[in-house]
């Protein structure tokens, strides 16, 4: 099992090489990095230059980043401007867009696999809007792609990004350079893991795994809500799009487990760690 902790966790506070020592110490091997500018601030070059140089000395390695999703420089996403590359007015998706390529060109300084990318909010299902979002991955897969990065669409709650829509939406737009990122607490809010998982698993090269009680996005840890982790993780054991080797990351909220930016991260990753622990065991239990 490859463990892999979003920096969400700790998107109330600067990304600091600090932190990412925090994080390394506590035997984390690799990281997502969550694009909030007050957080991660991707546009900056002097502070992604110094994260590059710590990555250059250290074995912690990053595979993913998670796009930004609003334009807003505040911890707080819920109540930001929402970004949307399925945004029907052009000047505004095209503003989206060009805030997704200014991730993206993280990866000439800072090497990564993948780029976590919302296809839209809670909106409807509209044509215009699915017009949209392929006109927006179609000139992203590529820029991305010259960057030896690939694009995987979440699954989120809401129409436009159910794992139905997103499997036909790639099958629809021959975008087949495309991938998918599996979010449990998602799927479970929505059509539940194992049937989300089903639709979504031929395509499905990352993960978000957290937990929750069915109706909030809670981003509780594994076995502290209500997902059958017996079932999502024999789905989990046989991963056809990553050889075997899914990558388990854990997307969880710092109230969820009792962060404060104030605190030292010391004893909450100390949680992280365990959850991956009791994950790892009853994924090789049903490897095995």
């Amino acid at each position: 099992m490859q463990r892999v902790l979003s920096t969400y966790l700790f998107v109330g506070q600067k990304l600091t090489p600090v932190l990412l020592a925090e994080i390394e110490h506590a035997g984390i091997p690799a990281v997502e990095l969550f694009c909030a500018r007050s957080h991660f601030d991707y546009r900056e070059a002097e502070g992604v230059r110094e994260l590059k140089e710590w990555f250059a000395d250290h074995p912690l390695k990053v595979l993913s980043l998670h796009a930004p999703t609003s334009r807003e420089q505040t911890a707080n996403r819920e109540t930001s401007a929402p970004i949307s590359i399925a945004e029907p007015e052009r000047v505004r998706r095209l503003d989206a867009v060009d805030e997704v390529k200014r991730a993206l060109d993280v990866a000439e300084h800072i090497p990564f696999l993948y780029l976590v990318q919302h296809l839209g909010g809670r909106e409807a299902m509209e044509p215009r809007r699915m017009d949209a979002a392929f006109s927006s991955l179609e000139h992203l897969t590529a820029f991305a792609k010259q960057r030896g990065v690939t694009i995987a669409l979440e699954n989120t709650p809401g129409e436009l990004a159910t794992p139905a829509s997103l499997r036909h939406f790639i099958e629809d737009t021959r975008l087949h350079d495309l991938r998918l990122c599996f979010d449990t607490g998602h799927a479970h809010m929505e059509e539940g893991v194992e049937r989300s998982y089903e639709v979504m698993r031929e395509l499905v090269v990352t993960t978000h795994v957290h937990d929750n009680h069915g109706e909030k996005d809670d981003h509780l840890l594994p076995f502290e809500g209500t997902i059958d982790w017996e079932a999502t993780l024999k789905c989990f054991a046989h991963a056809p799009a990553a050889g075997n080797q899914l990558p388990i990351v854990l997307e969880l909220k710092d109230a969820a487990v009792g962060h404060t930016p104030e605190h030292s991260p010391t004893a909450v990753l100390g949680k992280v760690t365990g959850a991956f622990e009791k994950l790892e065991r009853a994924l090789a239990a049903k490897a095995g």
